[in-house]
């Protein structure tokens, strides 16, 4: 069996001014390539993002895999490899089974790839992303960027709590590696 890192894409891998959707506001965040590098040596890496950008009609269908096929091919110049972009498109008030902190996906790539998702990990930057991760049973770490600092509060009142909380991708990429070497 495999690991993977299952990853937020915006506010995680990518800047996120609030729906992006346009390839021409693409932008990497800081310590990303640096730390999907890192941990290529033991994970795949699989992309679980919610859009709900499109069930609002701020942005189409077209519009999402334009930009996700933009951020693949970037980390895939720099020798990283996104293996599936699994995304809702659906607002939270249509209560489907594909929107995080929902674990679809996650048990979807499962059995897809053969993750063992007890050796998995889970970085995002939303307190759903850390729900997601500890209902599916893996283990998550909540980034600061992004939306992280503005539901911080919202995490610490939460009974979900992750394993670690990085200032950056590049701390979260760093204290993983530091577990594998325990």
């Amino acid at each position: 069996m495999v690991k993977a890192v299952f990853l937020d894409r915006d506010g995680t891998l990518n800047y996120d001014p609030g729906y992006v959707h346009k390839v021409e506001d693409f932008k990497l965040l800081y310590g990303v390539i640096e730390g999907l590098r890192l941990l290529s040596k033991e994970f795949i890496f699989i992309v679980i993002t919610n859009q709900s950008g499109i069930g609002r009609g701020i942005h189409t269908e077209k519009d999402m895999h334009k930009f996700n096929e933009k951020l693949v091919s970037e980390l895939k110049k720099e020798s990283v490899e996104i293996k599936k972009v699994y995304y809702c498109p659906h607002t939270p008030e249509e209560l489907c089974k594909c929107r995080k902190p929902h674990t679809k996906y996650v048990m979807d790539a499962e059995k897809e790839f053969g993750i063992d998702i007890k050796k998995s990990w889970l970085i995002g930057d939303h307190p759903h992303d850390t729900e997601m991760g500890v209902k599916a049973g893996c283990k998550t770490i909540y980034l600061l960027t992004g939306h992280g600092k503005k539901h911080l509060d919202d995490l610490k009142k939460s009974e979900i709590k992750p394993d670690f909380i990085a200032k950056n991708f590049l701390e979260a990429a760093e204290f993983i590696v530091a577990q594998l070497n325990d």
